[in-house]
């Protein structure tokens, strides 16, 4: 969280004493408000003045912390779907519906409908393998190739998101528009 009083007086060049003696308050209000204290009222409108800038450019917005462990553990769980039949889905969605946090709720979002897309192509692939295998007369088991890319596609998204939301808190693979 940055103080924006403590900036405007360091590109002033000015001293806590001389923003003091300027704003008419005590050494120590000054002190304080750099130190964190929410400023209000008089004391926000002098410093202004004193710093020629409008009160609103004070006003401090903390930055959000946003803690993606809740969305990690979600993109986690996503491999119970190489155990469980549909527990990509299932399980991300439970852990996703029941968090709190704005940020990692939308980020489990998107990974549930990666995880919906895969599922839905992967359980075509084994629809129509049966059929294809005949239609071509193989004797080798054709289920078997999705169910190895099946495997394989799901953990490579699974580490590649992983990576990147210790790296950036963002998936790097997701869909531009989420459908949930």
């Amino acid at each position: 969280m940055k103080n924006q009083v403590k900036i405007l007086r360091d590109k002033m060049n000015m001293t806590q004493h001389e923003l003091a003696e300027k704003s008419g308050l005590s050494l120590r209000t000054v002190q304080r408000i750099e130190g964190g204290s929410i400023l209000k009222g008089f004391t926000l409108k002098t410093l202004a003045q004193a710093l020629n800038t409008h009160p609103e450019n004070l006003i401090v917005i903390p930055e959000e912390q946003i803690d993606i462990q809740q969305a990690k553990t979600i993109n986690f769980s996503a491999l119970a779907g190489l155990i469980i039949p549909y527990g990509s889905i299932i399980l991300p969605a439970i852990l996703t519906y029941q968090t709190k946090d704005f940020k990692s709720r939308e980020l489990g979002k998107s990974i549930i409908c990666i995880q919906i897309i895969i599922s839905a192509i992967f359980s075509l692939l084994m629809i129509i393998c049966p059929f294809i295998q005949k239609f071509l007369s193989l004797k080798f088991p054709l289920f078997i190739i999705p169910l190895i890319l099946f495997l394989v596609l799901k953990l490579l998204i699974i580490i590649k998101n992983g990576i990147s939301l210790n790296q950036n808190q963002d998936l790097s693979i997701k869909l531009k528009t989420n459908f949930l």
